[in-house]
């Protein structure tokens, strides 16, 4: 019997359909981030790119603009709440709403590796600064828009380092520790207004920050003891980032998501 042709239908599309969103991304100028920004575009989505680097966030959203998507790019310290409010302004500008805030921003490329007792104060500050308030600082400034619809979607980005304990950047492990936290309490805060609050937590990933700041020793160990045996790179964390910022993960919030070829398991 021939087999028929069978149409998929538009409710299965619509749980995945990122078309007409309105997403910001923060640290969307370089990495990771430029990574998920140019992605979101092409999904459909129309794109902050937010980065401390305004001239590189300015030329992701170039690009994106040039290929036919909707983007800007726009210089932001996470940690200075004025310009985090300006963010969200600018987003809400452009776009006529928020609908996906992707907190991707953090501190660790430039941070020597080191014992932490050789970690100075004013180091150890700055990164929570950035990792921990940046983010919180994000966060409140997209609810009121997402409150005033009944819906949002915000995806932390912890890192794998959390399940692991890996060693040499106590600051930044802690300061993703400390995300999971934030997102499992910022879940409940905001669950009666229909906003879903969840993290990932990448593997050692392979974007052009990593390999600038890593050695090729140092990342071959990264691979050793996963499931999957290869690299792991930005492209293997778009699925679970787009997953959480769409309808298909309505009912699921307060939840991190560990993304690191299985070599965590929890």
């Amino acid at each position: 019997m021939a087999s028929q042709a069978r149409t998929i239908s538009r409710a299965a599309l619509e749980r995945f359909d990122l078309r007409g969103k309105s997403v910001i991304i923060t640290g969307g100028g370089k990495g990771i981030g430029k990574v998920y920004a140019r992605e979101f575009a092409h999904a459909g989505a129309r794109v902050l790119a937010a980065d401390i680097d305004g001239a590189g966030a300015e030329a992701v959203a170039a690009e994106i603009v040039a290929e036919g998507y909707e983007a800007i790019g726009m210089r932001v310290d996470i940690s200075d709440a004025a310009a985090v409010e300006a963010m969200a302004r600018a987003a809400v500008d452009a776009f006529g709403t928020i609908d996906v805030l992707v907190n991707n921003a953090s501190l660790m490329s430039v941070l020597p590796r080191r014992d932490w007792m050789e970690i100075p104060v004013e180091e150890w500050d700055r990164v929570m600064e950035v990792n921990l308030r940046g983010m919180f600082l994000c966060c409140r400034a997209v609810a009121p828009v997402m409150k005033e619809k009944g819906a949002g979607k915000i995806v932390n980005i912890s890192s794998s380092r959390v399940w692991e304990g890996t060693p040499l950047r106590l600051h930044y492990t802690t300061s993703k520790a400390g995300v999971v936290g934030l997102t499992r309490a910022l879940a409940r805060e905001l669950g009666d207004h229909g906003i879903n609050v969840n993290a990932i937590t990448p593997g050692a990933t392979l974007s052009e920050t990593q390999v600038a700041s890593s050695s090729g020793n140092y990342l071959a160990t990264r691979v050793s003891g996963r499931a999957l045996q290869r690299a792991q790179t930005p492209d293997d964390l778009v699925g679970a980032v787009m997953f959480l910022s769409t309808a298909a993960s309505d009912f699921i919030t307060g939840q991190t998501l560990n993304v690191d070829g299985g070599k965590a398991m929890h």
